[in-house]
């Protein structure tokens, strides 16, 4: 048992360390573990592999939203909530979008692992039932949500054409052979974190100083964010084509909140941070529940363990609930100490800053996997510029997810129709 508690804190120091450093996915360093395997099984066993993978995505996927809301670096989980997470800290916030993103992780896999029992029951009908629908209600829900979330029918017109443009962008990087972590990076960099930067910069030109108070009360629209992020992640971690991507669209219309709205940014930010860390505990889950790996990690633990079996499924939530309890003190540790940092920062130059590690990562990851240079910089610079038309426009960029939902839409259209 000691060994386990060992394997979880070594997992929740590198998913910290992943999760805080912009560009880095949880699943390269998975994949270093599981390259490593044949080597550390020598000494180590196959259930401490799987708990310290366990506990490093749970802590990445709570510890990624800081560098997300501070710095303005995207990924896929945390993509939608940059906009307002980012014009939170521009209004001198950032110690309490760092608390509500906080929350709403542990929050969410709380709910999740206390409503376990029924999503086992539930979700493997659900699963089996859905596959034929699955693009059906990605689309319905895509609509739903655009029209929910927009005022007038000059914000409707807009915010479908932006979600099919970039739905056209994601179906031409995905037809490429080009590693999909490398075009989702190039394409998400430009769309959510690149954009969102440049626009700001018309804003201000020091950063505001950042309130040492701050409130989060948890009425019962919060608690109810918090319980549509846990309830939409434990779905998505077993339907077929849906992710943190997808979830958001579903989260969203499940919690009432918009990322647009100033009233509900606190609610949207909750969900969506909440959908993300539930959605990486039940990938990891449907090991057990369906057989099905839903994740990179999910994959290199279903390696590692071949029959999973319910002592194993106990051991990981144990394993979650102490990373996700110590990474929410982290998260606030490091958060308030990057906030604290930032008081008086000259903003355009802190902002030019982060846009070149953005480019210079994405290049490194480039280089390292061989992609074609001219292409990719074509992909960066187009999405860049589709990222700044929300802004001018005066509508969400969470319609921009059309980058992943229409070609799952169109994959499962062709797989069920």
């Amino acid at each position: 048992m000691i060994e386990l508690v060992i394997a979880c804190f070594i997992g929740i120091l590198i998913g910290t360390t992943t999760g805080m450093i912009p560009g880095i996915h949880v699943n390269t360093a998975g994949a270093i573990i599981f390259a490593s395997s044949n080597f550390l099984l020598t000494f180590l066993s196959q259930e401490f592999l799987c708990v310290l993978m366990v506990a490093m995505s749970i802590a990445h996927a709570l510890m990624e939203f800081v560098p997300s809301m501070l710095l303005g670096v995207p990924q896929e989980g945390t993509a939608t909530s940059i906009l307002p997470g980012h014009r939170m800290v521009l209004q001198g916030r950032s110690k309490e979008v760092i608390r509500i993103v906080s929350v709403g992780g542990f929050g969410a896999i709380i709910v999740t692992i206390v409503m376990l029992p029924a999503f086992a029951v539930a979700l493997p009908i659900l699963h089996d039932l859905t596959k034929p629908f699955t693009w059906m209600i990605l689309l319905f829900a895509s609509i739903y949500l655009t029209y929910s979330l927009t005022n007038s029918l000059r914000d409707f017109l807009w915010s479908m054409l932006l979600f099919i443009l970039s739905g056209i962008l994601g179906w031409i990087i995905f037809q490429t052979p080009i590693s999909s972590g490398v075009s989702l990076m190039c394409t998400f960099s430009g769309l959510f974190g690149i954009s969102t930067i440049l626009f700001s910069l018309n804003d201000s030109s020091t950063i505001p100083h950042q309130s040492k108070f701050y409130e989060l009360n948890l009425d019962l629209n919060k608690f109810k964010s918090i319980f549509a992020g846990g309830i939409t992640g434990a779905i998505l971690g077993f339907l077929p084509g849906f992710g943190p991507a997808q979830g958001t669209v579903i989260a969203q219309a499940a919690s009432g909140a918009s990322d647009s709205d100033d009233d509900d940014t606190v609610n949207f930010l909750l969900a969506t941070s909440g959908l993300n860390v539930s959605d990486c505990l039940f990938s990891l889950i449907a090991i057990y529940i369906i057989g099905n790996p839903r994740s990179g990690i999910a994959v290199y633990m279903s390696y590692l363990v071949s029959e999973m079996t319910l002592n194993h499924l106990m051991i990981f939530i144990f394993a979650s609930l102490i990373s996700v309890s110590i990474s929410l003190v982290l998260s606030l540790k490091l958060g308030d100490s990057f906030s604290g940092l930032m008081d008086g920062v000259d903003y355009k130059k802190l902002s030019i800053g982060v846009v070149l590690l953005q480019i210079l990562i994405l290049y490194i990851f480039i280089f390292y996997y061989q992609a074609p240079l001219l292409y990719m910089t074509l992909a960066l610079i187009t999405s860049t510029a589709l990222g700044m038309l929300p802004h001018y426009i005066g509508v969400g960029k969470s319609h921009l997810m059309g980058i992943l939902i229409i070609p799952a839409i169109v994959i499962y259209m062709q797989m069920f129709i």
